[in-house]
């Protein structure tokens, strides 16, 4: 199987319909371009098979409800899962973090302790802030070194016998280092803790194997890896699923209602209050399977040449700071950089004047800007559809924004 990015572009009907001008789409870390085949498969699941699921019994709300119940199994086998039930739908990352922080975090108590990183986005940061807030709890936080990866060092200092959950992510989404999950769930694991990782950054680059991390929660969203917004999951050890409480109240959710009491359903479906999201549910199987299509290896290996071409070029240019690891080992394809005199949003709309979507700002990350000394930087995200011309515009660009504020 051989690997062309530029096969695949031809597959994403953006870089068709932007004829105005050569869109070099860099800002995957934020959200992919959605393929064709996964637009005709929400669009084949709104014109034939629309219902609600779970509770018809016509043919359109059975033909719903298959594909829905599809689409978990797609999710489970993806991520290594033992079990569909495992696998509950959300409507992205943020929305399963803060689920386990109103499950897993109801029966924490005061004085008890919750790691995060200095890495987080805020997603994997503000639940936990608003829990302490209504819990008492202690937040404690793992620092980061100068190349952006995790000081693993710290881990004893911080991580204690009243720890009860690290919650990391899986690979920054300003540095693109990918944690060393292995050290975490070690570190938890001695005294008792469980782990949740933010997959968001991660899931969309390949498989993951919930099993082998070895953690017990794993969140992430559809819209990062080629799916429709609106839909993510989170994925947690059944065992400890059952022992949690319900997320939200309403329908779907219950086993039985009456005025004597309530009994819930079992998860998933005690976490899935309401109608579900169930075209993006098609969306992402669909989008899995594109995924799954492709010659992974072989578009790491793309992946870590563009990588090194554009680290190299950054690192022989003055004024230019690269946020996070040097080299292309143990990283995704996540590059952010400052440029002295210019702030990030000048940079970008800069580069979006010649066809190069980036994004700057502080990356819902501001922690670490803060670690970093700088208010916020500018972030350049590589899919699986983008290749040299991507990374030579890009670089042409950077020698434009030079121009103008040298």
């Amino acid at each position: 199987m051989t690997f062309d990015p530029l096969s695949l572009r031809n597959q994403f009907p953006i870089f068709r319909t932007n004829l105005d001008k050569p869109l070099f789409y860099l800002d995957n870390a934020a959200s992919t371009q959605m393929p064709q085949t996964v637009i005709d498969a929400v669009t084949e699941y709104e014109t034939h098979s629309r219902a609600n699921v779970s509770r018809g019994v016509h043919r359109l709300a059975e033909a719903a409800t298959e594909n829905f119940e599809a689409a978990r199994q797609t999710v489970a086998r993806y991520i290594g899962a033992t079990s569909p039930k495992e696998v509950i739908f959300t409507s992205g990352t943020t929305d399963a973090i803060n689920l386990v922080a109103q499950t897993f975090g109801e029966q924490l108590e005061k004085g008890d302790e919750v790691v995060v990183t200095l890495a987080e986005h805020h997603s994997n940061w503000v639940p936990w802030y608003m829990l302490a807030k209504q819990k008492g709890i202690i937040l404690k936080f793992l620092p980061v070194e100068d190349n952006g990866r995790l000081d693993l060092s710290k881990l004893d200092q911080v991580v204690t016998s009243k720890c009860r959950l690290i919650a990391a992510t899986h690979c920054s989404n300003v540095t693109g280092a990918i944690t060393d999950v292995s050290a975490l769930v070690k570190a938890a694991k001695s005294v008792g803790a469980k782990v949740l990782l933010d997959g968001a950054q991660m899931v969309p680059h390949g498989p993951v194997d919930v099993g082998a991390l070895g953690v017990d929660f794993y969140a992430f969203s559809g819209h990062k890896m080629y799916a429709p917004n609106g839909i993510g999951v989170l994925w947690g050890q059944q065992s400890l699923l059952e022992t949690l409480p319900p997320y939200r109240g309403g329908g779907g959710m219950i086993r039985s209602v009456s005025l004597e009491g309530i009994t819930y359903a079992p998860p998933p479906e005690r976490f899935e209050a309401g109608t579900p999201p169930i075209a993006q549910a098609v969306g992402l199987k669909a989008a899995i399977e594109w995924i799954e299509s492709i010659d992974l290896h072989e578009a790491t290996k793309v992946s870590h040449s563009l990588m090194e071409t554009l680290l190299t070029e950054m690192e022989a240019q003055k004024g230019l700071r690269i946020i996070g690891p040097v080299g292309v080992n143990d990283r995704l394809p996540v590059v952010s950089f400052t440029l002295r005199d210019a702030h990030p949003h000048d940079v970008s709309q800069i580069l979006d004047s010649i066809g190069v979507a980036v994004r700057g700002g502080h990356h819902c990350a501001q922690p670490l800007m803060e670690a970093y000394e700088i208010d916020g930087c500018t972030r350049a995200s590589f899919g699986l559809y983008n290749d040299y011309s991507d990374v030579q515009t890009l670089l042409n660009g950077i020698d434009k924004v030079r121009g103008i504020f040298s």
